[in-house]
């Protein structure tokens, strides 16, 4: 796998944004550490998912560009995949919630793309893009669990290390674990000393319950505001890549996340979505102790206006 994301990071290189490294002295100085922020928020589309659509769909053949490509997300994958889509000329389907971030979907159909939406509640995305499949013939390419896009993902850390060779630690989010296992396998080959950790919600810890555990949980649809994070659980490619490289899955309440999204608003003046300020809570919280030079990947910064609205006036962090 780390070939590939050696070669994901190739087929990037002239396409996605070198995202900024960001630092706080006030942060450091609290911590009593040197933390890095890896801005994913910059990142075309808003978030890691572009790197991962982008290697997936041009390696597909001409005739599975000409037929289109099917997708299922809550909301980054979405429009990644329909940027991707707008940038090759390749037409996209993008199976949605309807209760996804309302700016996830008006950006997903800005780009493009044909949005399906489908409840939650009483329907499974996988189901709904089978159906679609059998009634077609695109190309689906899933949000975590398939190769080319877990080497694109991985090409984060790949970026990250290459800039920042001494770090000691790296902690990313994990929702079904392409960013997470990417990171981890780049990790570890490049700096095998280098802890990774993965940070959940506790309200969808099914993948730390999958971690400790060795079996593989499922939590359809947790409640949690990190709505990136809501994958029901980890796939059959990102659990065993998750299980061999990951040091340790730990979990942050939703108060932690929301302090740590307000720490990025307020002290670092960026925009980060729920999903992508897990790192800095599990920082904040205590639930990491952070020692030397500690990398964070902020995985996106598409949030929606009511939400962030409602977690800046919560209070101060």
């Amino acid at each position: 796998m780390f070939e590939k994301i050696q070669s994901a990071y190739q087929r990037l290189s002239h396409v996605a944004h070198k995202t900024p490294v960001l630092t706080s002295s006030t942060l450091n100085k609290q911590l009593g550490a040197t933390i890095y922020f890896k801005c994913e928020n910059f990142q075309r589309v808003g978030a890691f998912k572009f790197r991962g659509a982008f290697n997936s769909i041009a390696q597909l053949s001409d005739e599975q560009k000409k037929c289109g490509v099917l997708a299922y997300s809550s909301g980054n994958h979405a429009q990644a995949i329909a940027c991707v889509g707008q940038l090759l000329g390749v037409a996209t389907t993008i199976v949605m919630p309807n209760d996804a971030p309302v700016t996830k979907i008006a950006s997903t159909k800005g780009y493009g793309a044909t949005v399906i939406e489908y409840d939650p509640q009483t329907q499974q995305r996988e189901k709904v893009a089978e159906e679609l499949l059998h009634e077609t013939q695109l190309t689906l390419i899933p949000p975590f669990d398939h190769e080319s896009v877990i080497a694109g993902q991985g090409t984060v850390a790949y970026e990250f290390l290459q800039s920042h060779p001494s770090l000691n630690t790296i902690i990313a989010p994990c929702g079904g674990g392409g960013l997470l296992s990417g990171t981890a396998v780049a990790a570890k080959n490049m700096q095998p000393t280098c802890q990774v950790y993965g940070i959940e919600p506790e309200l969808a810890n099914d993948a730390t319950l999958s971690f400790k555990t060795g079996k593989l949980h499922v939590k359809p649809n947790p409640p949690t505001i990190a709505d990136g994070t809501r994958t029901a659980c980890l796939g059959q490619l990102t659990f065993p890549l998750i299980q061999t490289y990951v040091d340790d899955m730990l979990t942050v309440s939703e108060d932690a996340i929301k302090a740590a999204v307000r720490f990025f608003y307020y002290r670092m003046k960026i925009v980060v979505e729920p999903s992508g300020a897990l790192g800095l809570a599990a920082l904040m919280s205590g639930v990491i102790k952070p020692q030397g030079e500690v990398g964070v990947i902020i995985s996106g910064g598409n949030i929606d206006a009511n939400t962030m609205i409602d977690i800046l006036s919560e209070k101060s962090f």
